[in-house]
């Protein structure tokens, strides 16, 4: 009698919790953190309390991706029209009110200082996302050019403060949205035609575009000053093209296996700058060469492959538009920074996930984990 009053062990009343882990996921994210350590222990070991504080962060991303994974879909679906309408309004009073700091607007005090634009890294896929789910079956060009609406308000609010690289990730985020909710390609390929032309024109009218004295209009000045950096950073080696040449120089002094752990002279010798933050894959290239890299990349695209598969096997359509812009998160955070530091996009503050230290982007990729294991859970639920 007294057997069935039994509490049963502590790991069966933890499975239920567990389940919301998608294995091949979590080694992905696994062999990701595990680089992500190694590396900040190198390239920080000199910068105080570094790599305790990065492992914090990865501590305190594992539990709210932990928390995330336990709440259904269809409860996520629930805050996007409240998390979308907060952020939006936190972005404008940051434009009003907000505080400044080398000449950007980016954060304000709400009883602590928060930077809002993040939030808008995954609040606005969720709103788009939650858009087409409620038109699902009965799509018309006009619910698209609602959906351009929804997702240019914060991403121009953004580039407002100016914070081209957080525009740059949610546009991205609500651009795989809306294209994965079905945009005709006659009205993607005009823009992308657009676009290619006028990197061609830029490249080449780049010595009269780039002079001193020359105004873009659309871009702030220190924007237009990246972008001629990147066409030719030899012009000012020991100023503005000292990031993007000393990146170059890393990546390919760490030649095929690289210098060794803890033996980049690069890095320890400090002249990658930011070599914690985001130019940290300068300091991984240098001590574990293309070999590393290649091991790098490939955990990357099997993560982006694991994130797109849980998309298709979502059981709605809000799960799969909101899994494949998550997903498409993290493509963008890893294709913008290595080719930023390796010189083929310029540089815009994206950090590397997983590798380099931030709390708030620790935190946000968290978030966007814990999404994914959430679609993955209701899908295996669906099918038992």
């Amino acid at each position: 009698m007294q057997a069935v009053f039994d509490k049963p062990p502590l790991w069966q009343r933890a499975a239920p919790s567990l389940q919301g882990f998608d294995g091949p996921l979590a080694f992905a994210i696994f062999l990701l953190v595990c680089a992500g350590l190694l590396t900040m222990y190198s390239s920080g070991f000199d910068h105080g309390t570094r790599f305790m504080d990065h492992s914090r962060n990865m501590l305190i991303a594992g539990f709210v991706m932990f928390v995330i994974a336990q709440v259904p879909p269809q409860r996520l679906m629930s805050f996007a029209v409240p998390l979308y309408i907060i952020g939006v309004s936190l972005l404008i009073a940051v434009a009003m009110f907000g505080i400044a700091k080398k000449g950007a607007r980016r954060w304000i005090n709400v009883g602590i200082v928060i930077q809002p634009s993040e939030m808008l890294k995954i609040a606005t896929p969720l709103m788009l996302a939650w858009w087409f789910q409620k038109r699902e079956g009965h799509l018309r060009p006009l619910d698209f050019i609602v959906a351009g609406g929804l997702l240019l308000l914060p991403v121009g609010l953004i580039m407002k403060q100016p914070d081209l690289g957080t525009a740059l990730l949610v546009m991205a985020a609500g651009l795989s949205v809306i294209f994965f909710a079905g945009l005709p390609w006659r009205l993607i390929v005009p823009p992308a035609v657009v676009g290619v032309l006028g990197i061609a024109l830029l490249i080449g009218f780049e010595s009269r575009l780039c002079a001193d004295g020359v105004d873009w209009k659309v871009l702030h000045e220190y924007q237009r000053q990246r972008v001629c950096t990147l066409l030719d950073p030899a012009k000012d080696p020991l100023g503005k093209g000292f990031h993007i040449l000393q990146g170059m120089i890393a990546i390919g002094s760490g030649g095929l296996v690289g210098k060794g752990f803890m033996q980049g002279t690069q890095t320890h010798l400090e002249f990658i700058p930011e070599r914690t933050t985001d130019f940290i894959f300068a300091a991984f290239s240098e001590e574990f060469g293309l070999v590393g890299n290649l091991c790098l990349i490939a955990a990357f695209i099997f993560l982006i492959f694991r994130g797109l598969a849980i998309a298709l096997e979502a059981s709605t359509l809000f799960s799969r538009l909101l899994a494949g812009a998550v997903t498409m998160i993290f493509f963008t955070y890893a294709f913008v920074n290595m080719g930023m530091v390796s010189g083929i996009l310029p540089v815009v503050g994206v950090p590397l996930p997983f590798i380099s230290y931030g709390g708030t982007a620790m935190v946000t990729l968290g978030m966007g984990l814990g999404i994914l294991m959430s679609i993955a859970k209701a899908k295996r639920l669906v099918q038992t």
